[in-house]
C-alpha cells in the first residue's frame, strides 16, 4: 500500500514550521519528519530516519527543494537514491514529480546544471593556479627543512642513544615527518658525513 511521507526542515529552532506542515497536510501525508537543523548537514536525524522508514512504492512530499537539501548535488543524490528504491519524490513549490516525464526531465536538467557548475569551478581553479604560477607562487608540499637541532637528535638516534619514538617526540614532529627528513638527509645529499657544531657525523652508508 502506498504511503505519503512528508519531510520538512527549518534552519533554527526559533523558526516556525507550520507553513510547511500545513502544505504537507493538504497533500494528505500520513507521517511527517521534521528537522530543526541547517540543510548543509546531510546527517540530519529526521532525514536519516525518514530515509530508513520510507519503502518502495511510497511517495515523499516536500514543500520545496531547499527543505530537503541546500545544494543541487545533495538533492540529486537523495532523489536518485529514492528513485532507485522505487520511491517517488514530489516537491510542491517547484511542481516536481519524479513519477512523471516532466519531473524526470527537470531532474535531468538539474543534473546537467550541476555538472556545468562543477566543470566551471574546476576551470576557474585551473586558471587561477596558472596565473599564480606565472606570478611565482609556489604550490605543493613545502620544502623539508633540516636544522641543527634535528641533526643533533638524529645523531643520537643513529648512535643508538635514544629510540626513534623518543627522537621525533623531542623534535615535536610526527613519525612520518621524522622519517621523511631522515630520507631527505641521507638520500638527497648522499654524503659521507654532516657537520654539527664543527663535528663530523657519520651518516647511513
Amino acid at each position: 500500500m502506498t504511503i505519503k511521507i512528508g519531510y520538512c526542515r527549518i534552519s533554527h529552532k526559533t523558526q516556525n514550521e507550520s507553513r510547511q506542515i500545513k502544505a504537507l497536510e493538504e497533500q494528505n501525508v500520513e507521517k511527517i519528519f521534521l528537522d530543526k537543523l541547517s540543510g548543509s548537514d546531510r546527517n540530519r536525524p529526521q532525514l536519516q530516519e525518514m530515509l530508513s522508514f520510507i519503502r518502495e512504492g511510497d511517495i515523499l512530499i516536500i514543500e520545496s527543494i531547499s527543505r530537503l537539501a541546500r545544494n543541487t548535488k545533495d538533492f540529486l543524490e537523495i532523489v536518485n537514491d529514492l528513485t532507485e528504491r522505487g520511491i517517488e519524490v514530489v516537491s510542491l513549490k517547484e511542481n516536481i514529480d519524479t513519477s512523471t516525464p516532466q519531473g524526470k526531465f527537470i531532474c535531468t536538467i538539474f543534473g546537467a546544471l550541476y555538472e556545468l557548475e562543477r566543470d566551471s569551478i574546476r576551470q576557474r581553479q585551473l586558471e587561477g593556479i596558472t596565473i599564480a604560477k606565472e606570478k611565482g607562487v609556489a604550490f605543493g608540499r613545502p620544502a623539508i627543512q633540516i636544522d641543527d637541532n634535528f641533526l643533533q637528535e638524529y645523531k643520537r638516534w643513529k648512535e643508538g642513544k635514544q629510540t626513534a619514538v623518543a627522537t621525533y617526540k623531542k623534535l615535536n614532529i610526527s613519525r612520518t615527518s621524522f622519517y621523511r627528513k631522515v630520507k631527505k638527509l641521507v638520500g638527497s645529499q648522499n654524503m659521507d658525513n654532516l657537520k654539527l657544531n664543527n663535528k663530523e657525523i657519520t651518516t647511513i652508508s
